[in-house]
């Protein structure tokens, strides 16, 4: 009997884009994904699958669905029988009827995965090795769109950006062509190249791109000090290894007594809701982490962990346009409860939970919003995001000079801050 694979998979609905000759799609939802052992819930006590009809549905008698139904077995036949191309592939209509299930919910961030694109999502955060440029994508919009390209892959190195619009790729015209199709064509094996010709809001004209694929290693974690005793923690996804991975880096830094730590979660597409909490907990000693309130009213808390590493040291968070889902939980609880300052751009504005549900058979999976994800202050950011309490852009001319101002700005505000000044 199936089961949730996923007891709540926060992020940004996305889908990533490394991976090579031998893989398929990539993902995330909360970015994102699910366990290869999709069979094993996340959370100890998810809900199994329904082997027939749902409490929702048993309401509805075995007539009325016959009759529901009669209209979508007429519209099969007619293709079988008067449809040009003759034989119809049933497999992908069956999977066609179920994209469009999904969609006519009218809801982004809930949609059918099919069971190439699932095989690969469910393994996203597990820390392994890919192969493709390395970006966090948007396949709901009506082209392409990137969400955040991965901290030092080759979408970054060359400057791709959170909301750029890939236009065309290799030459061809990405116009009505279905956004996941474009995705596909983006990926390939490592050391060949892509031509990503992208529309960038504020550019009039379109900017291309010649990316060269490489074999990524997705490490969530790491750090390293800066001068004047700061500490520089940056984390760059929710997943499997992302805890025992700041953990370490953690225990590493604060055997050096920093004074202060920045911590930077831009580009951070998300992942696992349950990373959130224990990232979150690293920083927040006690207190709510988030709510999960779903549409009956109900909601369930995730507090605060205990025997966080950093609870008490100063912090300054750096947020952007590409931090979103997990990312901006823990962002918004640290800003909630005044432990730090969040300097940078507005985030994402993911604030939605989704379960990822495998289907019998191996035929993929279906991710559904269950429910809303609120701050420890009860706020949404559905569609908003994070607004930073210092905002700091960072232009195309800081880019090409190798400049960060916003990071610059986060040690600022951190030193005034340990200094007793008020920061500007």
């Amino acid at each position: 009997m199936n089961k949730y694979a996923q007891g709540g998979l926060i992020g940004a609905v996305a889908i990533i884009m490394l991976l090579g000759s031998f893989s398929g799609g990539f993902l995330v939802g909360h970015f994102l994904p699910i366990r290869a052992n999709a069979s094993q819930p996340l959370f100890a006590g998810a809900p199994e699958l329904a082997p027939t009809v749902s409490p929702q549905q048993q309401s509805t008698t075995p007539g009325e669905l016959e009759t529901l139904f009669q209209p979508f077995w007429e519209a099969w036949n007619i293709v079988h029988d008067d449809y040009v191309d003759q034989p119809v592939d049933d497999l992908l209509l069956m999977q066609g009827a179920i994209r469009g299930m999904m969609e006519a919910l009218g809801d982004e961030h809930s949609s059918y995965m099919d069971p190439e694109t699932y095989e690969t999502a469910s393994t996203i955060l597990s820390g392994q090795e890919y192969e493709g440029i390395g970006a966090w994508v948007d396949t709901t919009a009506d082209y392409l769109t990137i969400i955040s390209p991965i901290p030092g892959s080759p979408a970054e190195e060359v400057g791709l950006k959170p909301g750029d619009k890939i236009i065309e790729i290799d030459g061809e015209d990405m116009t009505g062509v279905d956004a996941e199709l474009a995705r596909q064509r983006v990926l390939g094996p490592a050391g060949s190249t892509v031509v990503l010709t992208v529309a960038r809001e504020g550019e009039s004209e379109a900017l291309e791109f010649t990316v060269t694929r490489e074999k990524i290693v997705i490490k969530s974690a790491s750090g390293e000090m800066l001068e004047d005793g700061i500490g520089y923690v940056q984390i760059t996804t929710f997943g499997d290894k992302t805890t025992p991975e700041l953990r370490a880096t953690l225990e590493e830094l604060m055997a050096q007594n920093p004074r202060g730590l920045v911590i930077d979660l831009r580009n951070n597409g998300g992942g696992y809701l349950h990373t959130s909490v224990e990232v979150a907990s690293e920083f927040v000693g006690e207190g709510v982490i988030l709510y999960e309130q779903y549409g009956n009213g109900e909601r369930d808390t995730y507090q605060a962990l205990k025997n966080g590493q950093a609870t008490e040291i100063p912090l300054v968070v750096l947020i952007n346009e590409g931090t979103a889902s997990a990312s901006e939980i823990v962002a918004g609880a640290i800003q909630d409860y005044e432990r730090g300052k969040l300097v940078g751009v507005v985030s994402y504005g993911k604030g939605s939970v989704q379960n990822w549900v495998p289907l019998s058979d191996n035929q993929g999976a279906v991710r559904v919003t269950i429910a809303k994800w609120l701050t420890p202050d009860e706020r949404t950011i559905q569609d908003e995001g994070l607004k930073p309490d210092v905002e700091v852009e960072i232009t195309d001319e800081d880019y090409e000079a190798d400049l960060d101002p916003q990071l610059d700005k986060a040690i600022e505000v951190l030193l005034e801050e340990l200094n007793g000044s008020a920061p500007q």
